[in-house]
């Protein structure tokens, strides 16, 4: 393990023992269940995020699809708009039309060559529109005994949806490692045009990859409906730039071909912690965002700077 991969536990492991020495409330084991169960979303979405990532583009499509994910499954589940009862199929029909969403980012990509950044964009656009259509000027709120028991239910301690969020990590990480759409990411995140050259068709590889993403943004929407209750349009407002700030933090690179799954669930815990412990210690929330970012800027700029060593030209 290199210093770069160890950093961020290390500085998980530092920052939570500075905030458990200067708050008692936070170093209890109600408040470590408060962190992980956060934590749970988050880690969901960063999970697509960093697949993204690792092939070297960029997705801001998450709050459009799961707000159209959520819409969705509060929906086809029982509630108090109509008469549907569909239980765990609702949900995966929700998590379907999320993946779909994704693969017209990837397809938007390859095909009609848009920047990842701007495909994405637009696709978000499309699933706020589509929850929105959805929505029809009345929130539907969800009585479904299953989903509302996701966030309420405790097993071990900790919430169902918490053990979904673990599920995803552990998924994200088999596929990372022992799959070829992982060994692919990570290689057209490299040199993409290496990988071109001995045979593979990229394209293919590069859809699929935004297809997962967006079927992980689908089941983050609906775990979020699952907290509130009901499904709403700004149901994933904020989680594309908390993902990309997780998982950069953790050690995944913008530029691709360096990080992953656990990475980036370290970063995470990270953010989650940090958010926690300053409103712990009395920090107001307005100040939040503008840690993140700066977070986001140092871990960018630790990133970068030994590339840049190692491209300079010894005179």
């Amino acid at each position: 393990m290199s210093l770069r991969d160890a950093g961020p536990p290390i500085a998980l492991v530092v920052v939570f023992g500075i905030f458990a020495v200067l708050s008692p409330d936070f170093r209890t084991i109600s408040n470590v269940q408060n962190v992980l169960d956060a934590a749970a979303v988050l880690a969901v979405v960063t999970c697509g995020i960093s697949f993204v990532l690792m092939t070297g583009s960029i997705d801001l499509s998450a709050p459009g699809i799961m707000g159209a994910s959520a819409i969705t499954v509060a929906l086809l589940v029982a509630n108090n708009r109509n008469d549907n009862d569909l239980g765990l199929i609702g949900v995966a029909v929700a998590v379907l039309l999320a993946a779909a969403l994704g693969c017209l980012s990837g397809l938007a990509l390859v095909v009609l060559k848009v920047p990842s950044f701007m495909a994405t964009l637009g696709v978000s656009a499309v699933g706020l529109g589509v929850a929105t259509l959805l929505f029809a000027g009345v929130q539907p709120n969800i009585t479904d005994p299953m989903l509302e028991g996701w966030a309420v239910e405790r097993f071990l301690g900790l919430a169902r949806l918490t053990w979904i969020a673990v599920a995803c990590v552990l998924l994200g990480w088999l596929v990372q490692r022992y799959s070829r759409l992982g060994r692919y990411a990570f290689a057209i995140g490299g040199a993409e045009e290496v990988l071109a050259l001995s045979g593979v068709r990229v394209a293919p590889y590069k859809v699929a990859v935004f297809t997962m993403a967006g079927a992980f943004y689908g089941l983050a929407g609906v775990l979020v409906t699952s907290q509130l209750g009901a499904g709403l349009v700004q149901a994933g407002r904020g989680y594309d730039f908390s993902a990309i700030t997780a998982a950069v933090v953790g050690g995944t690179l913008l530029t691709g071909g360096r990080g992953g799954i656990l990475h980036s669930a370290v970063g995470v815990l990270l953010v989650t912690v940090l958010t926690n412990g300053l409103v712990q210690v009395g920090v107001s929330p307005y100040w939040q965002g503008g840690v993140q970012g700066l977070i986001v800027v140092a871990a960018v700029a630790a990133a970068v700077i030994p590339q840049r060593r190692r491209n300079q030209v010894t005179k």
